[in-house]
């Protein structure tokens, strides 16, 4: 039989004429880069890939190359709109034209590079991972975790040279009130594709000795969206979720929200408005220490003040039982010296009565006295002593005196 033969150049050749003829024009290509390669000449090389979206398994893969005048218009355009470098792991979408060699073989000559195809996409694999986040329940789990009252202990993640880590410690360290705080820091990379696997080595680290902390800071400053596209990272998200301590972030300006934010303890805007919360955590404690410092010295003010009272009126009530008990006595003694005054002797003896004694002794009566007894008789002017001789007695009911019963006195 007669074959057709045809030599290798002559059939690329054909392969090179049917593809200009289908692709006569650019066309925009929706693909992944998976390697980028600048050469010093200006060059740059890719490598494009397309993968399957469920096994992640490479479908197709082709070279491109960017010319020098063409990449030094389209990397600063890229970068300035979405805030990051193109870069291995982008999905792009790129005018290409196709080119075919010879020697070379198929590759795609690049034009232009749509930078809002790039932020739309990783906006959609953003959402995709909250989404997902959210059905394995990974949200409120570390905000479940208890946050000591007044956390003092701090693991800090983030870059040793960063502006916002320096505003951070600084901030913390020259607060007004003298809080003091003890920070330990546990450097990573923190903005493009190696930050997440990096902020996971230095949870892992902070975990191996999570006793010693009281909570975690991950802390970024200010950058370009595309910068902080890192902490949409679904892997990062699950490792803050689970964390066995309290993750606090503070990424990026005031208008940035990254779903590691969502999954973490508390989120605070900047690095420095974490420590302004710090310390104003601090700052309340203080403030109600102090207030019950105030309600505790007037409430021991106003026990002190009741206890006075208290005493006072016992003092007054003994001094009125005191005056009673002294006029009671003071009248008792009247009484007294009435009743003494009353028997006293010698006012009898002042009133003109005399006062008979025997063997020194009153005598009450006459009936103690026999004839011949001495005995002594007090005047109010003097005393006379006498012999009885004669003894009478007291007058009858009619008035008649008795005999005398021995002869009279001296």
């Amino acid at each position: 039989m007669e074959r057709n033969t045809i030599g290798l150049l002559a059939l690329q050749e054909q392969v090179r004429q049917a593809l200009e003829d289908t692709f006569y024009e650019t066309v925009w290509l929706q693909a992944e880069i998976s390697e980028l390669k600048q050469n010093p000449s200006g060059h740059c090389y890719l490598t494009l890939v397309e993968k399957d979206p469920r096994s992640n398994a490479l479908l197709a893969k082709a070279p491109a190359i960017v010319w020098a005048s063409t990449w030094r218009m389209v990397k600063p355009y890229f970068e300035s709109q979405t805030g990051r470098a193109l870069a291995p792991g982008l999905s792009v979408l790129i005018r290409v034209q196709v080119n075919y060699s010879a020697l070379y073989g198929l590759s795609l000559i690049v034009y232009d590079i749509d930078p809002s195809f790039t932020v739309g996409e990783l906006e959609l694999a953003r959402q995709r991972t909250i989404v997902r986040l959210q059905e394995e329940g990974m949200f409120g789990m570390n905000a479940a975790l208890p946050l000591p009252v007044l956390p003092r202990r701090l693991a800090v993640i983030s870059s040793a040279t960063a502006a916002g880590y320096r505003d951070f410690q600084r901030h913390l360290s020259e607060n007004e009130y003298g809080f003091q705080f003890r920070t330990t820091l546990f450097p990573a990379v923190m903005q493009g594709a190696d930050a997440p696997a990096s902020i996971i080595t230095a949870l892992d680290a902070v975990a191996a000795e999570a006793e010693a902390y009281d909570a975690v800071m991950i802390l970024r400053g200010g950058g370009g969206a595309m910068d902080l596209v890192c902490f949409d990272d679904y892997e990062l998200a699950v490792n803050v979720a689970q964390f066995p301590l309290p993750v606090l972030t503070a990424i990026g300006h005031d208008h940035d929200f990254h779903v590691i934010d969502m999954v973490a303890h508390t989120h605070v805007k900047t690095p420095t408005a974490l420590a302004d919360w710090l310390i104003e955590r601090f700052a309340g404690e203080d403030w109600q220490v102090d207030l019950l410092l105030q309600r505790l010295h007037l409430a021991v003010r106003a026990k002190a003040e009741a206890q006075r009272g208290v005493l006072e009126s016992m003092r007054l009530r003994i001094s009125n039982a005191v005056a009673v008990r002294h006029g009671d006595a003071l009248h008792a003694l009247d009484l007294l010296q009435q009743r003494l005054d009353a028997v006293n002797p010698q006012r009898a003896l002042d009133r003109g009565f005399l006062i008979a004694l025997k063997n020194g002794r009153r005598a009450a009566s006459a009936s103690v006295f026999a004839p011949g007894d001495r005995l002594t008789l007090l005047f109010r002017d003097g005393t006379v002593e006498a012999e009885v001789q004669t003894m009478y007695a007291a007058p009858s009911p009619s008035g008649r005196m008795s005999e005398p019963s021995g002869i009279g006195s001296e």
